[in-house]
């Protein structure tokens, strides 16, 4: 119970964030300027010599390539009987990032950076759709690999590699010139927020499932 109230709390710390930005983008861009900039200066500082690897690895995260994984790893998931597992994944990625960080999207109605696009994009800027759709989906790849993965080492190092795989989507995004550093902030808090607030739930559900197959099997048996 009490791992559950960290996960609630820190998901709630996370969405405060979001609002908070998503309050600034609204009303007062203009303030983000500064962070903004100075960031991707930073980020840009090899262009263009990293111009075709980050246009590759930015395609990781793309929709398309999103929605095929969400499908084979639910797949996978719904092959081995992992249903509540599968149905969260598919929840995540399909729902949250698919339509409801759109919606977001129309609501903020953000302009992308003027800086040179080096892949086309036509929808708004806040939140980074790549952001998101990154975070929910690898994210919920690493809170679900010790199901799969029994040895920690290697679970460890698959984890590792995500998060830092998820990282550095959203600097190819800022890179590539499309985003600013608020709308990657912005997709990172909301796809955890997200992420961390319904994980509690998930195991609730998978919990009640587990509980309900152990009864009908002792049921079976007497």
């Amino acid at each position: 119970m009490k791992h559950k109230t960290y996960y609630r709390t820190a998901g709630i710390c996370f969405l405060l964030v979001f609002i908070i930005l998503g309050t600034i983008v609204k009303l007062a861009p203009d303030q983000l300027n500064g962070f903004d900039q100075t960031i991707t200066a930073f980020i840009r500082t090899p262009y263009p010599t990293l111009n075709q690897f980050t246009i590759w690895y930015t395609k990781l995260a793309n929709p398309m390539t999103v929605a095929a994984l969400t499908a084979i790893a639910a797949g996978l998931m719904a092959l081995k009987k992992y249903y509540t597992e599968a149905l969260w994944l598919v929840i995540n990625v399909g729902f949250t990032a698919g339509v409801l960080n759109s919606l977001i999207k129309l609501f903020f109605m953000r302009e992308r950076p003027t800086l040179e696009h080096l892949v086309v994009e036509h929808s708004y800027s806040f939140p980074s759709g790549h952001s998101t759709g990154s975070v929910l989906l690898y994210g919920t790849i690493i809170i679900l690999l010790p199901l799969f993965i029994k040895k920690k080492p290697l679970t460890r190092l698959l984890q590792l590699l995500l998060g830092v795989g998820i990282l550095f989507i959203g600097i190819s995004r800022i890179y590539l010139g499309v985003h600013f550093p608020s709308d990657i902030l912005g997709g990172f808090c909301f796809g955890l927020s997200w992420l961390l607030i319904t994980y509690p739930i998930y195991l609730k559900f998978r919990h009640s499932k587990q509980s309900k197959y152990k009864h009908s099997k002792k049921e079976e048996s007497q």
